[in-house]
């Protein structure tokens, strides 16, 4: 099968700085394939060039068989590529429907939308008129990601879910993440802390310095990886 996502020798950054040098992976359909490695690897980096954000100064983003060097996030978004940041990416003043019927812009009904959202995460429908602001770490992960699953996204990007939360709360999200793949969706998914997402993953690469240095099955990846290596505290990202 043609994969969903292919990054072939690509370098990128920002203004004249290059962040990446060289990076080449692969996401098959239905893959849920991790990106490990310290702050200031170049995972989020990675994202936003997968997602449009960035254009690439060298190398080829191929969607689905297709190069897509220079396609804007919005083109991507409409063909199924769905960037779920670092920082839940909701809106914090709005209700829980509020913050849903705000992405009913992509063609999704309203009804469509709550249908999704509260049979994926049953807890958003008691907070739905809650202040997303106000909710949990985790509930708000839940909301961002309700939201984007909504549009039915062929290629999911996802920027450190686990930051902050309580590990209770991470492995109950993975285990949705694991579910996805399970119904087709391809994912990348960036983290920091390796435990996280490991067990649900079906390939992984560590990255360094903007190259990704391994890739392979995850108990080997797992068996490369130290604390010194991944350890530390969360912070800003390349």
């Amino acid at each position: 099968m043609t994969p969903i996502l292919e990054l072939r020798g690509v370098r990128g950054g920002y203004g004249t700085i290059d962040v990446l040098h060289g990076v080449s992976l692969t996401v098959e359909p239905g893959q849920v394939h991790a990106l490990l490695g310290p702050n200031g690897a170049g995972k989020t980096t990675t994202l936003s060039v997968c997602s449009g954000q960035i254009v690439p100064s060298a190398g080829q983003l191929i969607l689905s068989g297709r190069e897509v060097n220079g396609v804007s996030s919005d083109s991507l978004a409409r063909a199924g590529v769905c960037l779920i940041p670092e920082g839940r990416g909701i809106f914090p003043n709005l209700t829980v429907t509020e913050n849903l019927r705000m992405f009913t812009h992509s063609g999704v009904s309203m009804s469509e939308m709550q249908e999704t959202a509260f049979a994926q995460f049953p807890r958003l429908k008691e907070r739905r008129k809650q202040i997303a602001g106000t909710m949990s770490g985790g509930e708000q992960q839940m909301l961002a990601m309700a939201r984007s699953l909504a549009a039915n996204p062929a290629l999911l990007l996802l920027d450190e879910l686990s930051m902050g939360l309580a590990p209770l709360i991470v492995e109950e999200l993975y285990e949705r993440v694991a579910a996805l793949a399970s119904q087709g969706v391809s994912i990348l998914v960036v983290e920091q802390f390796a435990q996280a997402v490991l067990g649900i993953a079906d390939v992984a690469s560590i990255m360094l310095h903007g190259r990704v240095t391994r890739t392979g099955p995850p108990q080997e990846i797992a068996e490369e990886l130290t604390e010194a290596y991944l350890g530390g505290t969360s912070g800003s990202h390349a």
